[in-house]
């Protein structure tokens, strides 16, 4: 594992010297949690910057970097090498947007993420060409590569026993579209435990169990240790509770005690 980290920060530095040296926008595939994980703490100071979406030319990356995945919360995301500060010229990311639905809505099946997902890898599409699936469980919108958006357009026509119907659009519709609440509260200290148990309202002993049976994830790898600290802009997940963007203490009180921030995704 580590050597497969280390393999892909070393494509992440290669992309980044290629898009300044030739002056070119270059692009990745869909990159997961994990995986924008290990370009942020390539970036050092600037990771918190580049996290929140916009464009940052730093010594890291030079010709500067943004991370977009077709909608402002957006959980598998594109990495963009290139501005139009160090070019002259802007590019869009090569993201389009599927709208997967019934023929018959009337004699649709329900659907789930998973649904959805299945039915476009049994294409034999490969798994980073796409982005976050959104669905209301009768109908979903996919975030896709241009490229790959036109092939699933053309060939996905069923998803469990419904026929259906794919449609390229401009953007998501308002209800589909992911809110978040910004919620603060005072923990003990800015250990995972502490944090997880006021997100869940449950006892430090309970969430402990959470920790042992493997139900909690930071940037999309599972957390084990309790006592790990997560740094502004980590994404936190509990599985069957959700998911919230850390954002860091925003103060300490006399006795020592942090006030802490976050954003919970509803």
């Amino acid at each position: 594992m580590a050597n497969e980290t280390e393999q892909f920060k070393k494509r992440i530095h290669e992309l980044s010297e290629t898009s300044y040296t030739n002056s070119q926008y270059l692009f990745t595939d869909f990159l997961n949690e994990a995986e924008l994980s290990d370009v942020l703490s390539i970036a050092g100071n600037a990771s918190e910057e580049i996290s929140t979406g916009k464009t940052v030319i730093c010594s890291a990356f030079p010709s500067g970097i943004t991370i977009y995945g077709g909608h402002t919360m957006s959980t598998r995301c594109m990495i963009r090498f290139g501005s139009e500060e160090a070019f002259a010229y802007d590019e869009p990311f090569p993201i389009s947007i599927v709208h997967i639905f019934p023929r018959l809505a009337k004699f649709a099946d329900t659907f789930t993420h998973r649904d959805f997902l299945g039915a476009i890898l049994n294409l034999g599409i490969d798994r980073k060409v796409t982005g976050d699936i959104l669905t209301d469980g009768t109908q979903a919108w996919l975030f896709a590569e241009e490229k790959m958006a036109k092939f699933i357009k053309d060939n996905l026509d069923q998803v469990k026993h419904t026929h259906i119907i794919c449609e390229i659009v401009d953007d998501i519709p308002k209800e589909m579209q992911v809110h978040t609440e910004h919620l603060e509260f005072q923990v003990q200290s800015e250990r995972i435990d502490a944090i997880a148990a006021q997100i869940v309202k449950l006892s430090r002993s309970k969430v402990l169990e959470l920790f042992r049976t493997q139900k909690i994830f930071v940037n999309g790898r599972t957390m084990e240790n309790p006592s790990f600290q997560p740094k502004s802009g980590d994404m936190i997940s509990i599985r069957g509770f959700g998911k919230v963007r850390y954002l860091g203490t925003t103060r300490l009180t006399r006795k020592g005690k942090c006030n802490i921030a976050i954003e919970k995704f509803i």
